[in-house]
């Protein structure tokens, strides 16, 4: 009998042993004397008895459900705290591209300037041996030299070109120095940003680590243990009502698009249905990924614990990190990156009610509204929020209502 059982049948008999008739029977006065109340005091003993084991029932049950809930409540957290980690790795990895660029950027302005500088460096160097070459003699004598007063003024005027030349020249090198100075600091500060990105990425790299094991712990406890998995799978079964109501949604939503599509009150932008097309490939649809199926479709039993969960998809074993294709083409309706025990998930509309699910991503590479080709990667395999591993999570719908999917994959 189980423990559950165990503690209604204790509480019902409490509940009978605690009314007025019960205590007639025990309190009425006996006709036999002193062996009437022995039989009263057995009595007695043997309801206090049953009100002990009523109570440490009770209690044991509490102890399980505050288990059941810490481990559960332990993985999902897990999970949240892996998600928003995972996020925030891709963002400083992205931050990193960006900082390679500039580091790129700005060592090349660098090298540019430091050049012009140099040659603007030897052009004065050679201006400045020829005026101690020649001295101001030189000038006057190319001044008086002159056989007319028109060649005195052109010489005149030469001269304080090359005046202004010189000028000119010393004021260049003067903002060339100013520039390698400012580009030599603006490397050095990207420098810093790019060695104190590095150690951030490493840190969250290193949690990430410790998050991945945290969660394989948290799941290894579910699996182990009996009272974990029925709470996991509790967990699993609200999702999967949350999963209706969100697809009972998509679908209002694609009506009301179609009935404005009708009636040609719809914007500039209106997304291609794919009517009538995906109907067509039930059995001929290439698969999301490939790998050997794991879970299966319908009503799964624990091999163990003999626990019983609907699935309403397959799952897919495969590496962490393989693309995910789209079976069809059709729109991103929906994408989260942490929905309950579905984890990352991707949404794709096909027209005419059907949709299709992936779920359990690494990563999302779509957003919601875009128009996807058939065979498209859309995601990475992954193992957010699974209790499989490494799987892909694979639906089809019509509607709200779950398809076998292998009726529909070649």
């Amino acid at each position: 009998m189980s423990r559950r059982r165990t503690i209604g049948l204790s509480a019902a008999l409490i509940a009978v042993l605690a009314t007025p008739f019960a205590h007639h029977v025990f309190a009425t006065p006996p006709p036999n004397g002193a062996a009437d109340d022995s039989l009263e005091m057995s009595k007695r003993r043997e309801l206090e008895e049953v009100q002990r084991q009523a109570r440490e029932s009770r209690e044991a049950a509490q102890r399980l459900k505050t288990q059941e809930n810490t481990a559960v409540s332990r993985l999902r957290s897990t999970q949240r705290a892996l998600t928003q980690t995972q996020r925030k790795v891709k963002q400083l990895n992205r931050r990193q591209d960006v900082l390679d660029q500039d580091l790129q950027l700005t060592r090349a302005r660098l090298d540019r300037s430091r050049s012009a500088l140099d040659k603007q460096r030897q052009q004065l160097a050679r201006r400045l041996r020829n005026l101690y070459k020649f001295g101001p003699t030189g000038e006057a004598e190319f001044l008086l030299s002159t056989s007319s007063f028109a060649e005195l003024l052109m010489r005149w005027d030469f001269l304080v070109r090359i005046a202004r030349q010189d000028r000119e020249m010393l004021v260049r090198m003067e903002d060339l120095k100013e520039e390698v100075s400012a580009n030599a600091q603006q490397l050095s500060a990207t420098i810093g940003q790019v060695e104190r990105n590095i150690g951030q990425s490493e840190r969250e790299r290193r949690r990430l680590a410790a998050l991945h094991n945290e969660r394989q712990d948290a799941v290894s406890q579910i699996r182990s243990q009996r009272t974990a998995y029925e709470a996991a799978a509790v967990e699993l079964e609200k999702s999967a009502r949350s999963m209706q109501k969100l697809l009972a949604q998509l679908e209002r939503q694609r009506k009301e698009e179609e009935a404005r599509r009708a009636g040609g009150t719809t914007g500039e932008r209106t997304p291609i249905p794919y009517t009538g097309e995906f109907a067509k490939a039930e059995g001929s649809l290439d698969w999301p990924v490939r790998g050997d199926v794991v879970g299966h479709f319908g009503v799964e039993e624990h091999p163990r614990f003999g626990t019983k969960t609907m699935n309403n998809g397959i799952d897919i074993k495969s590496e962490i990190g393989t693309p995910v294709r789209a079976v069809a083409k059709g729109r991103v309706d929906f994408t989260s990156d942490d929905y309950g025990t579905y984890g990352q998930i991707i949404i794709l509309n096909h027209g005419d009610g059907y949709y299709t699910l992936y779920a359990h991503l690494s990563e999302i590479m779509v957003r919601v509204g875009q128009e996807v080709a058939s065979g498209a990667s859309i995601g990475r395999v992954g193992d957010s929020g699974s209790l499989k591993g490494n799987v892909l999570h694979f639906e089809v719908r019509r509607g709200a209502t779950a398809l076998n999917p292998t009726e529909w994959l070649r």
